[in-house]
């Protein structure tokens, strides 16, 4: 199949996890083009099948904001004639599922078509779709997609619930890991140098806005490090990483804390922590979760949202409720502090995140819900061909 693949390029789970899908999909001999305004950021220079197209967003005088989704939509219809595509898999339901929606359109104009797959991730449903700017364009881009899938079944609830999704249906396809990526033992010694006290090696990775709620990070690690020796490794950046730099300060832990900004390839750092802390106000599936789990690292998490399909709490992990940084606490105390407790869930995380988030097995899913997407694009044609005067169907 030839595939398009819309996504936001920058630095996020859902941007992360359509670039893998695409690298994985190409390795498997389909044609991959994405769509974006900025190349990926897990996307290398080059690699066999994998093509990119710019969207190029002009700057008028006119525009206060420039109109993205309508560059994408011309750009979306541009590459699906020139590249002759079969599917345009959109990450996020506005505004690239409504993009596509108008380079169908714009299609039929001369008789073409392509399918469309949507997958929702998490704000585009839960809170830039409910607002009441945005509800109606979210729930019409949504139903008119061929096929919708969500990372988690928590998000399949949350849209049905918000939109009702008439004459449609939400397939559950989760986020995946390649365990080749995610293997503890490839990596010895990524962190030499970089943490400079002994003991154990906490970790936390996001985009640091509030929902991550990095200062109870900070406050998690502070009372951890006065049972067990520990370092904090706070990887990426955000507008949130100051008060979390602050925090620290305050509870006398600044020094025992490392902030290492965004890093793109971040399976080495997991790979040399003992333990994950993501104490969300909520989060849809929980990427960087699943990632910590393929490397063997334990995770202590809040269980908000999709984290719960991720984590097994007491056995890859442990889940407390959002804001109980006690509780996170000792759960991570217990866990760090008994080695035969950590190497017991370590084993488990790893085992757990391969048997259930495979790539080989989420990447056949997708192509699945591709197949089905065609199919319902080819039925489509077929009816408007039908409802074609005689004359214009044969000239078409």
């Amino acid at each position: 199949m030839k595939i398009g693949i819309t996504c936001y390029p920058t630095y996020g789970g859902s941007g992360a996890m359509a670039t893998e899908l695409g690298i994985a999909l190409a390795a498997r001999g389909h044609e991959i083009h994405f769509i974006t305004y900025a190349q990926p950021f897990r996307l290398p220079a080059f690699l066999p099948r994998v093509f990119f197209h710019e969207v190029d967003v002009g700057r008028y005088p006119l525009f206060e904001y420039p109109p993205y989704d309508l560059a994408l939509a011309v750009r979306m219809h541009e590459v699906v004639r020139s590249a002759k595509l079969d599917v345009l898999h959109c990450h996020y339901a506005i505004p690239h599922a409504t993009s596509a929606w108008i380079a169908r359109e714009m299609l039929r104009e001369t008789g073409d078509d392509v399918a469309v797959v949507t997958t929702l991730h998490g704000t585009d449903i839960t809170i830039v779709g409910q607002d009441p700017s945005y509800w109606a364009i979210t729930k019409f881009s949504i139903e008119k997609s061929d096929r919708i899938t969500a990372v988690s079944e928590h998000l399949q609830r949350e849209t049905v619930n918000a939109f009702g999704c008439t004459g449609c249906s939400v397939e559950v396809i989760h986020n995946f890991i390649d365990p080749v990526v995610y293997d503890r033992a490839r990596y010895p010694g990524a962190l030499e140098g970089l943490v400079a006290s002994p003991g154990k090696v906490l970790m936390h990775i996001s985009n640091f806005r509030a929902v991550k709620r990095t200062v109870d990070v900070v406050r998690i690690f502070a009372q951890v490090v006065q049972a067990v020796p520990a370092t904090l490794v706070m990887v990426g950046d955000g507008p949130d990483r100051g008060l979390a730099q602050e925090e620290a300060r305050q509870l006398g832990v600044a020094d025992r804390v490392q902030f290492l900004g965004r890093i793109d390839n971040v399976a080495p750092l997991l790979a040399s922590a003992d333990l994950f802390l993501l104490p969300s106000d909520n989060e849809s599936f929980g990427l960087s979760a699943l990632e910590a789990l393929a490397c063997g690292v334990p995770v202590v998490a809040s269980s908000a949202g999709g984290i719960p399909e991720v984590i097994r709490d007491g056995i890859t992990g442990a889940l407390r409720v959002v804001g109980d940084v006690d509780g996170m606490a000792s759960a991570a105390i217990a866990i760090v502090s008994d080695d035969e407790v950590w190497a017991r869930m370590s084993r488990a995380a790893a085992a757990d995140a391969r048997e259930r988030f495979s790539e080989e097995r989420i990447i056949g899913q997708y192509e699945a819900t591709y197949e089905d997407a065609l199919a319902v694009a080819a039925s489509r044609r077929h009816a408007r061909t039908l409802a074609m005067p005689p004359a214009a169907a044969v000239a078409r």
